[in-house]
């Protein structure tokens, strides 16, 4: 992949940035949309990602594969490979969180990690003749504070707090060279794909889980882990559940019953 990097100051979103290059025709495969701070950055569910200028990376990728690609192993395959960048750069601790989120366990509760990158892929009107997806991403990188509102809503942390001393265009580098990789797996190796995600999310065979479906709370044992069946899930009352990816809302190592 080639990439081709746009910066912008202050802008309302990277991702909106992309969509808009896809709209106009002049958006090419591996453009990357760079922002010193966004006004309208966005996670997933619609949930607000906090851009404090120049502290963070908050960049969207574009890509235009030949033919569309499966939703939830290009998801997944993002966040993996945010997740590989997060390791590389010396976050011993990363794991990711489902679908995508790299989280680091958080000091004093170690029932729910803080969060350290977030990961959004979209697409809007998606062709089969001209598939277009934009990948956004947000890392923490030197904040070491975040608003009161922010932390009300859950535990975040940056490369800064977890002692990675870096700077965000070495965060993005190690990001993009990471990427093609697993994009790639997602066609070429999708088995090594479902199982470095089942490792980095710890939610290997055997693993006793809880996996939001819809309203239900599945809890049980992770029979497998597999990008076109889907989790399968032996339950606490006895039952063999294959869960496609796309339907799960949550998925998580259970700490307690739902």
């Amino acid at each position: 992949m080639t990439y081709r990097i746009h910066r912008h100051g202050t802008i309302d979103s990277t991702s909106e940035r992309a969509f808009a290059a896809i709209a106009d025709g002049s958006a090419r495969d591996g453009d990357v949309h760079v922002a010193e701070a966004q006004t309208r950055g966005r996670g997933r569910l619609g949930r607000s990602w906090h851009s404090a200028p120049g502290e963070g990376l908050y960049a969207s990728v574009v890509l235009l594969p030949e033919r569309p690609l499966p939703p939830a192993a290009l998801t997944i395959a993002v966040g993996l490979a945010v997740h590989d960048a997060m390791t590389r750069l010396g976050v011993a601790d990363a794991r990711l969180k489902w679908p995508n989120d790299v989280v680091v366990p958080s000091r004093g509760d170690a029932t729910t990690p803080a969060k350290l990158s977030g990961i959004l892929v979209e697409t809007r009107g998606l062709s089969l003749e001209r598939p277009h997806y934009v990948v956004g991403v947000g890392v923490n990188v030197a904040q070491r504070s975040f608003p009161p509102e922010l932390l009300a809503e859950r535990p975040v942390t940056s490369l800064a707090s977890c002692g990675v001393t870096t700077s965000v265009e070495d965060v993005l580098a190690a990001i993009l060279e990471a990427l093609p990789t697993r994009i790639a797996d997602v066609e070429r190796s999708p088995r090594a794909l479902a199982r470095d995600y089942a490792v980095a999310t710890g939610c290997v065979e055997g693993a006793r889980v809880e996996v939001d479906v819809g309203d239900e709370c599945l809890v049980g044992s992770i029979r497998s882990f597999d990008l076109e069946r889907g989790i399968v899930v032996a339950t606490d009352d006895g039952v063999v559940r294959a869960v496609p990816l796309e339907i799960v809302r949550a998925l998580r190592p259970a700490l307690a019953r739902c």
